[in-house]
């Protein structure tokens, strides 16, 4: 049996009251996919008509699933989803492949749609064929079963070695309409920005056209689920899909068309903040996390540059193991700006810790005490700021500790 790891201290103390988005129900049940009796895979039915749009990883070695939502995408349209848990059918070759078609078939049949219109995602162990039989019969129970108030049992059914659900709901107006944008996600370890590195699912009522939904996705998903990292290692199944059923339609919400539309303004806000949410409490399920860490890199050469310096600084294991000690190495940090690849000069650099300036201008800061950065340290959330000095790129990613859990967790996962 895989270990088992303690709720995250980092959880929230509450999970967020998802309402009911008009024109989407959800089921969860078991099909024994990898261990009997365990809530292993969710369906989410939704109304004809709806639009759909992802983001899925850019590993070159994908899941037969993210190949299929790949194609399927093109129609733009949606009217179920498919998720299991326990297997990740990635690395499955042909058997792989004709896995996703026979649950697509079967998830069709249930639904009362077109396989066109089916949508696949799966997670767990890699390299494992999933026996897609295990879902004739479950799915027609679960299509029939599917309510739209179960947000939470969805949730949990997508969980691997994530120790708590994960779910955002936010609220938006487009010409005078109130719209309702809810997501979920799983993700712990294998979390590395590389598009949304783990599963989440997206649903709105608003009715907008996949070319806008997508669109609006892809730029959403760069400064979230693209700047985050929990372990610096790109999953081979990172799918991120945002449905829209188009509901609101009949309360007097427009028919969108295109993401440049003004009236989508307080829609992307809203987005923004679901996505940002979610991929957060990802970064806060980090296997073994202890601690949250925000890490801002200003006056980099540009944009780009300052990104790939702060990737650096998350996913440097000597940063967060020293972190996880609560040990204020900021020469780690110099360490991990000098080994970006991006230009940097010593003498110009700057390094915050919770506000407290304890390097600059290429040495130890003359007010630097010891015992107040300390402190710092023993924080939940802990804020990393580094001024490289040479231009106006800015850019912030998220990270956590790296800990002892997260070598046990590791160490026995296909066990």
């Amino acid at each position: 049996m895989a270990h088992t790891a303690p709720l995250s201290p980092l959880a929230p103390q509450t999970l967020p009251e998802v309402p009911q988005l008009e024109g989407v129900r959800f089921a969860a049940g078991a099909a024994g996919v990898r261990y009997a009796g365990r809530t292993d895979v969710m369906l989410a039915v939704l109304d004809a008509g709806a639009t759909v749009a992802g983001v899925f990883t850019k590993s070159k070695c994908p899941s037969a699933p993210v190949d299929w939502c790949r194609a399927r995408l093109k129609g733009g349209k949606a009217k179920a989803l498919l998720v299991n848990s326990g297997n990740a059918n990635a690395f499955t070759g042909r058997v792989g492949a004709d896995a996703v078609k026979l649950s697509a078939k079967i998830a069709a049949a249930a639904t009362g749609a077109s396989e066109r219109q089916i949508f696949i995602a799966s997670t767990g162990v890699i390299g494992e064929p999933l026996d897609a039989t295990k879902f004739d019969g479950v799915l027609e129970k679960l299509a029939h079963e599917a309510r739209p108030d179960a947000w939470l049992e969805a949730a949990r059914a997508i969980m691997t070695t994530d120790t708590f659900p994960k779910l955002a709901t936010r609220k938006a107006v487009i010409s005078g309409v109130d719209v309702t944008i809810s997501g979920m996600a799983k993700g712990a370890g294998m979390i590395a920005p590389d598009m949304a590195t783990m599963l989440s699912f997206v649903f709105t009522d608003a009715p907008i056209a996949a070319d806008a939904l997508q669109a609006m996705l892809s730029k959403s998903a760069q400064g979230s689920f693209n700047s985050i990292t929990v372990d610096s290692d790109t999953s081979t199944s990172d799918t991120l899909l945002l449905f829209a059923t188009g509901a609101a339609k009949k309360r007097g919400a427009p028919k969108i068309d295109k993401a440049s539309d003004k009236r989508l303004a307080d829609f992307k806000r809203a987005l923004d903040e679901v996505l940002l949410d979610l991929a957060h409490q990802v970064v806060k399920d980090g296997e073994g996390a202890r601690k949250f860490v925000e890490v801002t890199v200003t006056g980099a050469e540009n944009a780009k540059a300052a990104k790939r310096i702060a990737l650096a600084i998350a996913n440097s294991p000597l940063v967060k193991t020293a972190i996880a000690g609560e040990d204020a190495n900021w020469g780690r940090v110099v360490m991990a700006v000098g080994k970006a690849g991006e230009r940097a000069e010593r003498d110009k650099l700057a390094i915050w810790f919770g506000g407290v300036r304890v390097a600059h201008k290429g040495l130890r800061d003359p007010a630097y005490n010891e015992q107040e950065v300390s402190q710092i340290m023993k924080r939940q959330e802990i804020v990393v700021n580094v001024d490289i000095g040479l231009g106006a790129g800015a850019a912030t990613v998220w990270t956590c500790d790296l800990t002892k859990e997260y070598v046990a967790i590791n160490g026995d996962y296909r066990s």
